[in-house]
């Protein structure tokens, strides 16, 4: 007997003026499903996006979606004048909600461990000419932390480090799910 699954976390709408709001959004020559589905398999990123750690559901959900803990990279490129190129991976962790919802399509995250707790994230895709529109939305108000909290959020934390991992996560997916498409292409036309 397989046990049932929970219901889907119920994450709401997006919250209305966070002091930090990151976006990052793409064109991707691929159709909004192929996208949409590899997305939302969190588990199989690491093997996808070399600045991924970790993915570890400790809970899944009906949706798809569940309990997800994360881990990835925000790499830094330096250039010592006298040693040439130093590079340095800063580790990140956190623990997210997730729910999909396919109708939409979108995925949804509210982070509810590690400093970036109570931050609300958004991947939509759209139909655009010849393929998919994916949009990333990151808000936040900042670590609990009186006066700076807000500030880092605002000027370190969300463009340096929600930015700098976002970034490289849609553009990563972003090229899997194009060379996804591109086999189907291929395989459609004989070659």
């Amino acid at each position: 007997m397989t046990a049932e699954l929970a219901r889907p976390f119920d994450l709401g709408p997006m919250p209305l003026g966070s002091p930090m709001e990151t976006v990052d959004e793409q064109f991707v020559r691929s159709p909004i499903m192929t996208l949409f589905e590899l997305v939302s398999q969190v588990e199989k990123w690491p093997s996808h996006l070399p600045h991924y750690r970790y993915v570890r559901f400790r809970q899944r959900r009906a949706d798809g979606g569940g309990l997800v803990e994360m881990s990835a990279y925000r790499p830094f490129h330096f250039i010592d004048t006298s040693r040439g190129p130093l590079n340095f991976n800063w580790p990140t962790r956190w623990l997210s909600e997730m729910a999909v919802d396919k109708e939409r399509p979108a995925i949804r995250f509210r982070h509810v461990g590690g400093i970036t707790k109570g931050m609300d994230v958004e991947w939509t895709f759209g139909p655009a000419a010849g393929g998919t529109h994916v949009r990333i939305v990151h808000l936040w108000d900042g670590p609990r932390i009186p006066v700076v909290g807000t500030l880092a959020a605002t000027f370190v934390i969300g463009p340096v480090f929600v930015h700098g991992i976002a970034s490289r996560t849609l553009a990563g997916l972003a090229a899997v799910a194009e060379r996804e498409a591109n086999t189907v292409v291929k395989r459609g036309l004989g070659e």
